[in-house]
């Protein structure tokens, strides 16, 4: 397969600083050698965004911070995502903070549209994403991303790229949450996406999990799997700008991915929110390297 590793140095959409070093510290782990070995041809995009500093920007509208930098450069992601998926290659977008998921599924929803194919998306992270500038207690659009992408919120997020949402919300399922704000709790429900909490988890087994996760994409056609670093332990993932304590082994997370890789629907994948300034000798960004692994075909045995 061919595979466009996208790095998406992008991180206007978090208070915490550091997550725009990711892409270099998951490239400096070897993803493109680790996945040249199992056999597939990469291609690596690194000058999609070229940011300025927060410091030196204006964040704008409180409510949804730093909007006219955060659009311009998802345009820019969609755009590329796009045409790769449209010629049949593989998009990996390396983040960055998770507002970039705007542009990736933006950009696969538009390929994928035009085969007249259903889309889903598995979203595996701590945070729902879920809010609106109504709902969100500190307007970070990495916190409202995957709300407008399922065409709820701001006009000039829910219509980026193309006008109307990306994805159908009860076409969105969510496993190892455990962080949710109330009011975007609420437009969840009202949403009616799938949710397995690290309660669910806990309550009923992480294969019981898998194998649900498995049936909700049995009938959808192709699959974006949006990887969010936090959603592993801190044990694990130090290197991350959200950490939480309670999250997914590593060994869960491998699992995931590799029974996610077996449907054969994964048309595209991003891996966001490493940050190199809270991590320990880039453990995060070598396990990002080994998420990625199992998603694209690698298996112990």
């Amino acid at each position: 397969m061919n595979v466009h590793i996208l790095e998406m140095p992008l991180d206007f959409g978090a208070s915490r600083h550091g997550s725009d070093m990711g892409p270099s510290a998951i490239r400096l782990a070897g993803i493109k050698e680790k996945l040249e070995t199992l056999g597939h041809r990469t291609f690596e995009h690194v000058n999609i965004f070229s940011p300025s500093s927060q410091e030196y920007e204006d964040p704008g509208n409180p409510r949804a911070k730093f909007l006219p930098q955060i659009v311009r450069a998802c345009t820019g992601l969609a755009a590329e995502v796009e045409s790769i998926a449209s010629a049949g290659d593989f998009p990996l977008v390396l983040g960055g903070d998770h507002s970039i998921v705007l542009g990736t599924l933006a950009g696969v929803s538009a390929a994928v549209g035009k085969e007249g194919k259903s889309l889903g998306v598995l979203y595996v992270d701590a945070h729902g994403d879920f809010n609106t500038p109504e709902t969100s207690p500190s307007g970070n659009i990495h916190g409202e991303c995957l709300a407008a992408s399922a065409g709820i919120g701001l006009p000039e997020l829910t219509d980026l790229y193309f006008k109307g949402r990306k994805v159908d919300p009860k076409n969105i399922c969510f496993v190892g949450t455990r962080d949710l704000d109330p009011g975007e709790k609420l437009l969840m429900k009202d949403a009616g996406v799938t949710v397995f909490t690290m309660s669910d988890i806990d309550r009923i087994g992480f294969s019981a999990v898998v194998r649900q996760v498995l049936d909700f994409f049995c009938d959808i056609d192709c699959m974006h799997v949006s990887f969010d670093m936090d959603v592993l332990d801190p044990m694990f993932a130090p290197g991350t700008g959200i950490p939480l304590p309670g999250g997914m082994t590593n060994r869960e997370a491998l699992l995931l991915m590799e029974e996610i890789a077996s449907t054969g629907k994964v048309r595209s994948a991003e891996i966001v929110e490493v940050n190199p300034i809270l991590d320990v000798r880039n453990r995060t960004a070598i396990l990002a390297v080994s998420l990625a692994a199992r998603l694209l075909g690698e298996k112990l045995y």
